[in-house]
Order: C-alpha cells, then sequence, then structure tokens
C-alpha cells in the first residue's frame, strides 16, 4: 500500500483515532490475518462468530504493525475505530487507488472462466509493468479491497476478477474500485439460483461495462449474444473477441492438438500471427482472445503478444490442471469449482484429449442453480454420453440427475454409475483404472477435489489426507 498517516486513514474511512499517533505512517500492507501481519502495516480486525480479529489485536502490535481498524476499543492498542470494517477496508482501497494516477485497472467478469482469464492477463500485463492481482479467485466485497491495497506507486496495472452473487454486486465492487478497461467473458446459468434468470445474470455482469469513463474500453465476448448487446450500455470504447468474423480480435483457423493444446492463427487490426497455446481445452481459445485484446490495449505489439500468448501457464490451483501418472494415466484436475458451461468446456476437453484412449469423468455436484437444478445437472449427463465418455462416475445422491441424463441416451456405449462419495469414486478408480485411461475430476466446492489429490498421491506413493 501507498503510505498513509494514520489521520490520513481515519479520515479515508471515516474513523476516529483512540490511544493512536495521528502522524505515525502505514507502510506495510493491510492484514486481515494476524499471522500476516508485518512491521509498519495495519491490521484489520473482523468481528466473527468462531473467531474475532480484536482478540489478535494485542499480538498484531507486538509484532509491528502501527494500528488495528476495528469495531470496538481494545486496551492499550491503537484503533483506528469504525462501524463497519469490511465497508471501512473498502473506503481505504478506494482512497489508495484514486492517488495512483499512473494505475490502469482492470476489470473481468462472467459466468465461468474468470480466474483462469484473469491470471491470463496478468501474465501478459506483467510483461510490460509491475502487476498486481488476487490469488485464486480472491473476487468478493473481502478479496476485492484486499487486493486493491496491495498497489503502491510502482504499480502499473491492477487486475480485479469480480464476482456476483445478486444484481448491484458488481456495481459495489467497481465503486470500491474503478475500472479502466472492463472484460466481460460469458453469460451462462452459474448462481442462477439467486438471481432468478439468465437475464438477471446478463444485467448483473453488464454493471462492469456501466462502470467504465467514456474514456475507458469494454472488451466484450463477440460469440456470446447477451455479452455483445452489452455494447449498448456503455459511452467507452468497445473491442469485440472471439471467433466472429466480425470480431475485432479473433482467432481462425483453430485446431488442437494430441493433447487438447490449441494452436490458431490470432487476428487483429495489426495484421495476423500464429499462436500456440500451451493450455489444454478449446476454451482456452477464448480465454486467450480476452486477454490478447487488452494486452494489445496496453500497448504490447503483436508479434510480441502471439509469442507471450504461447507462454501462458497455469496459475490458479485446480483449474484445468492436466498432469500424468508414471503409470500412463492422465488426470485433468478441474474441481476447483463447477456449473454448467465450466463443466461442459471440461467434458470437451476430456473427450478431445482422449483421442482413442478411454475416458473417465468424475462429476459432482453443481451449486446454486435453484430451478434450473435438475436440468442442469442431465444436460452434464446427455453432454457426457454424447460426447462418447466411457465411464461416468457420478458422485453423491444430489449430482443423481447427471446419472440419469447420461443413461437416457439410447446409442450410448459407455457406462454411467452412481456413488454415495467422493471415497467410493476413489476406490473405484483404484480398481478399475489402466495406463492409458484419462480422467476428469469436476464439481462444485463439496470436496471433489479429495478424488484428485487421491489420484496424485496414488502416483507418488503417498496417501492423501
Amino acid at each position: 500500500m501507498i503510505p498513509l498517516t494514520l489521520a490520513e486513514v481515519a479520515t479515508a474511512v471515516d474513523g476516529r483515532l483512540v490511544g493512536a499517533d495521528p502522524d505515525a505512517r502505514v507502510t506495510g500492507s493491510v492484514e486481515f490475518d494476524s499471522r500476516k501481519v508485518n512491521a509498519g502495516g495495519l491490521f484489520v480486525a473482523f468481528p466473527g462468530e468462531k473467531a474475532d480479529g480484536h482478540d489478535f489485536a494485542e499480538g498484531a502490535v507486538e509484532a509491528g504493525v502501527v494500528a488495528v481498524l476495528g469495531t470496538r476499543e481494545v486496551p492499550g492498542v491503537p484503533m483506528v475505530l469504525v462501524d463497519d470494517a469490511r465497508d471501512a477496508m473498502g473506503r481505504l482501497a478506494r482512497t489508495v487507488v484514486d492517488r495512483l494516477p499512473q494505475l490502469t485497472v482492470v476489470g473481468l467478469t462472467g459466468s465461468s472462466g474468470k480466474t483462469t482469464t484473469k491470471d491470463l492477463v496478468a501474465q501478459l500485463s506483467s510483461r510490460l509493468g509491475t502487476t498486481v492481482a488476487p490469488p485464486g479467485s480472491f473476487n468478493n466485497e473481502l478479496g476485492h479491497p484486499y487486493t486493491a491495497l496491495k498497489a503502491d506507486s510502482e504499480t502499473r496495472y491492477l487486475v480485479m476478477e469480480k464476482g456476483a452473487r445478486g444484481i448491484g454486486h458488481v456495481r459495489y465492487l467497481c465503486e470500491l474500485v474503478p475500472p479502466r478497461i472492463s472484460v466481460v467473458l460469458n453469460v451462462g446459468t452459474s448462481h442462477i439460483g439467486g438471481f432468478g434468470s439468465q437475464a438477471n445474470i446478463a444485467l448483473a455482469k453488464g454493471e462492469l461495462v456501466e462502470a467504465l469513463p467514456a474514456d475507458g474500453l469494454a472488451v466484450l465476448n463477440a460469440d456470446d449474444p447477451l455479452v455483445a448487446a452489452m455494447a449498448s450500455r456503455t459511452e467507452a470504447r468497445v473491442v469485440f473477441y472471439g471467433e466472429a468474423a466480425d470480431a475485432d480480435v479473433r482467432a481462425e483457423d483453430v485446431v488442437l492438438d494430441e493433447r487438447g493444446r490449441p494452436s490458431y492463427t490470432l487476428v487483429t487490426p495489426e495484421g495476423r500471427a500464429p499462436v500456440r497455446l500451451g493450455l489444454t481445452g478449446r476454451h482456452q481459445v477464448s480465454n486467450t482472445l480476452a486477454a490478447a485484446a487488452v494486452a494489445r490495449e496496453l500497448g504490447m505489439p503483436l508479434t510480441e503478444l502471439a509469442q507471450a500468448l504461447g507462454e501462458l501457464g497455469l496459475v490458479s490451483t485446480r483449474r484445468m490442471d492436466v498432469f500424468d501418472r508414471p503409470d500412463g494415466v492422465t488426470v485433468i484436475d478441474d474441481s476447483y469449482n463447477a456449473n454448467p458451461a465450466s463443466m461442459s468446456v471440461a467434458i470437451k476437453a476430456l473427450a478431445a484429449l482422449g483421442g482413442g484412449r478411454r475416458t473417465v469423468a468424475v462429476l459432482g455436484y453443481m451449486a446454486e442453480l435453484g430451478p434450473y437444478e435438475y436440468d442442469g445437472h442431465a444436460e452434464v449427463g446427455r453432454l457426457a454420453a454424447e460426447l462418447g465418455v466411457d465411464r461416468l462416475l457420478v458422485v453423491g445422491e444430489s449430482a443423481a440427475p447427471i446419472h440419469e441424463g447420461a443413461t437416457a441416451v439410447s446409442n450410448w456405449g459407455g457406462e454411467s454409475v452412481l456413488l454415495t462419495d467422493q471415497a467410493a469414486a476413489v476406490e473405484v478408480l483404484r480398481e478399475e483404472l489402466r495406463p492409458g485411461d484419462v480422467v476428469l475430476v469436476k464439481g462444485s466446492r463439496y470436496r471433489t477435489w479429495e478424488v484428485a489429490d487421491a489420484l496424485r498421491a496414488d502416483a507418488s506413493g503417498e496417501t492423501a489426507a
């Protein structure tokens, strides 16, 4: 964070100082985990049911923080007192961003692919200047300001992923950290249970382009009609990316190699260049095009951009992480989370990577689908069968419609089984896997990753926790 006096901090968060020197300067980081505090930093104490940050305030001061931002006094601790610590953290983030005129803020949203594309953009922008981006999918009311507060006078690019659980959430995040470039990837059915309809999801995602200044840039997916229509919701300049013939940044002649890695011709107003990705999955074409559109705006020349795209790698864990075991089994660990759209691209990647090998999909429950829950799961099962997945292991009774959707495909030559839990899936895999098999592991955050961890542990001879 940029250095600020406690008086400046108090003004920014509409707080008051108690037992604190107004001229003392915060020169370290802002942390809400007392284990991460450092000398010269600021500790944010959040009240909680299981753990109250105020109970760790004294320890944070002993570790060298200048003060504690909290909602109640702690005797002997220099405090910045506020009514709402989370709101105050957001206010502080806005103050820091406003004091960094050299900073370009890139905001991304979409129903799927946000974290991967955020990582891709950050990898490209870091070639052009110091970049700050959140770890994983730290994209909510806490993660957003926390990440922004990592920016300082050396930071040129701040790449922010913006999640939403309802209408108004993206708008609020944009108020904390206003974007200069907004990227909308897609509008699917993720969290549709909370939104109520896909139209409402589009309404919420479009708040990102509405937040742009007139001299900003909206980067929109030309292949998604709901996203392309967002061009009318901003006065900023618009760049379309995708495979559509009229996209400003587009891919032509897409092919996949034996590992499911795409190659394509990158076409921009500046010319054409060949790109060969090191990432698995055809959906990475769209993700890398979005990143390319941003990098182009930031000034990266076409030839450098094409080379840089080919050098992109995975940053966040459990997202299309492909690894080969010594016994010849290939595993696609995409177990971080799931929704119908991301399930679809993962299954397609499995089918492409299979290429004549036996394919196995271990699929778990997809959360927050509301009235779309049965159909969303059943469609995933049907797709797996239609693409010829050989073995389908459906984990948990809540995911049963996946099994039902697959078995309803009359001409499918594969087999599906409904299992009670992750341990049962691991047991089946240990009994049935043979050299050459390709296994996909995917589901929402219901411990599906335990299956992927077991497959890794089996490969190394360790025991999975």
